[in-house]
């Protein structure tokens, strides 16, 4: 099978619209949570969120075709230009069908449909907007991607809630090791700040209540009360490893392994013992050829649920074994917040760099041990260290798990 490598990156998130600024932005622990502003949240209990910054869709694209996209498709596109700017792929120079798409997005619009749902009860279904449904599916931010770059080879969209991102770029992995495509675009894309959003996360009660944005996203730590939303895009270009070598491609890394469980126990809540989280991460080693000693950081679904964060130290326990309590292991979350579908994409991009840069960032906001959590979290300050091989745990609600390995690029 050919071996899969990371060439290039692009990030927008809560605090940083490129990659290099959101890894200075983790390392510095800039947390890019605040009130939110794109509605009155005067009757809501969860008032903070983590929103992408002075975003301006044109410097990525034509205004008309900005227009035609929902905020979630123009991360998606934004992020999917920085990351093919950075490989340096030329499209005049590849064979279009043998360049893929599996940008994913958890939700789509739900701006458009409410937008449209009140253009509906106030002036009638004649009024609705005709490019509502392809505005508001969640394949459109694969679709975009493709019409945007000529990309014409294999476009899919993988839908695994908090879990999409992860899926998308293992999917996109296992695409290229069966020969489907010498290069895919792969990543997660989401923006779902909107009043119904929050209202059906404040009622599941998943979203913090915390008007401190210091102590509002903090996994692992014994006062955590939920997740914060965040919004953004994390997109890679993965290649086979003689189509970057051909082209003299920056390798950043290799995605050597992929691992895909599912819970098979309850719609919100993961499984209680870790059980099927532990095996996505044990699939990843396997499929890697990497024993549990030879992990040096794991970056954890960590979302600062009381379950989440409990369920997944005990699967981290579970599939490393004695290991587990030498492994550095942080939350992302913590500063960017829940990225739902594109959590996994800008997570990915966090191991890569940590092994490109030799750097671990902390668990921002972490203060309280809590006893049950008793793993090395990354409290304080990030560590300086040499990162041989990650994996980037995703968890998605319906039970669905995913862990990618990513490790330094050897010969």
């Amino acid at each position: 099978m050919n071996r899969v490598v990371v060439t290039g990156m692009g990030a927008i998130t809560p605090i940083g619209n490129d990659v290099e600024s959101f890894w200075n932005g983790l390392k510095d622990k800039k947390v890019g949570i605040g009130p939110i502003t794109y509605f009155d949240t005067a009757e809501y209990k969860a008032k903070l969120a983590a929103q992408v910054k002075e975003f301006d869709p044109k410097q990525y694209m034509d205004p008309k075709a900005a227009r035609r996209m929902e905020t979630f498709s123009q991360y998606a596109v934004a992020a999917a230009k920085q990351a093919l700017e950075d490989a340096g792929i030329d499209m005049t120079k590849e064979d279009p069908y043998r360049v893929g798409v599996c940008v994913s997005s958890g939700i789509g619009s739900l701006q458009a449909v409410e937008r449209e749902y009140k253009r509906l009860l106030e002036k009638g279904p004649g009024r609705v907007n005709p490019l509502l449904v392809p505005l508001m599916i969640s394949n459109m931010a694969a679709g975009n991607v493709s019409i945007q770059f000529g990309l014409k080879g294999k476009s899919i969209n993988v839908v695994t809630a908090c879990a999409t991102g992860t899926h998308s770029i293992g999917e996109a992995m296992r695409s290229i090791q069966h020969g489907e495509a010498e290069v895919m675009v792969a990543g997660g894309a989401e923006s779902s700040i909107t009043p119904i959003g929050v209202a059906g996360f404040t009622a599941l009660t998943a979203l913090s209540a915390s008007e401190d944005p210091m102590r509002a996203s903090i996994p692992f730590d014994k006062e955590r009360s939920g997740f914060v939303m965040g919004e953004g895009a994390g997109v890679v270009v993965l290649e086979s490893l003689e189509h970057a070598k051909a082209r003299g491609a920056k390798i950043y890394a290799e995605l050597a392994g992929y691992g895909a469980t599912s819970d098979a126990f309850h719609i919100t809540s993961p499984a209680e013992d870790g059980s099927g989280a532990a095996m996505a991460m044990k699939f990843a080693m396997d499929d890697a050829g990497v024993k549990p000693e030879e992990i040096d950081y794991i970056n954890a679904h960590g979302t600062g649920t009381h379950h989440n964060d409990l369920f997944e130290t005990l699967a981290i326990k579970r599939a490393l074994g004695d290991h587990a309590r030498q492994v550095k292991i942080s939350s992302t979350k913590s500063m960017v917040g829940h990225l739902l579908g594109a959590a996994g994409g800008v997570e990915f991009i966090a191991c890569v760099k940590s092994i490109e840069d030799g750097f671990v960032h902390a668990t921002a906001g972490l203060l309280v041990d809590d006893p049950e959590c008793d793993l090395d979290y990354v409290k304080g300050d990030g560590i300086p260290m040499e990162v041989r091989c990650a994996i980037s745990n995703s968890l998605g609600f319906g039970g669905h798990n995913a862990s990618l390995l990513v490790k330094r690029f050897e010969e």
